[in-house]
């Protein structure tokens, strides 16, 4: 199973992140079909000057398609909440 800490690189350096917060849930999921494939479950939390001016859509798609490789097997959910810095 990947880290959050890769993950965490990969938005930092992809989309510039100010911040970036990840919390592991899948522990949460066992028994799940995305925990039987090795798959984990996360909540990602953002900030990012990317999003300004973006809507919630436009916001997840960039995050994964900043994790788009790792959407095959190592990660089954992102929970997303992102922000740009001025809406914190």
């Amino acid at each position: 199973m990947i880290s959050k800490e890769t993950i965490a690189a990969r938005l930092r350096i992809t989309l510039s992140a100010e911040s970036v917060e990840i919390e592991d849930q899948s522990h949460l999921h066992a028994g799940h079909a995305g925990a039987a494939s090795g798959g984990g479950h996360y909540d990602v939390v953002v900030v990012a000057s990317a999003f300004e001016g973006l809507n919630t859509l436009a916001r997840h798609r960039l995050v994964y398609d900043a994790v788009s490789d790792l959407m095959k097997k190592e990660i089954h959910a992102l929970s997303i909440q992102a922000f740009s810095p001025n809406e914190l």
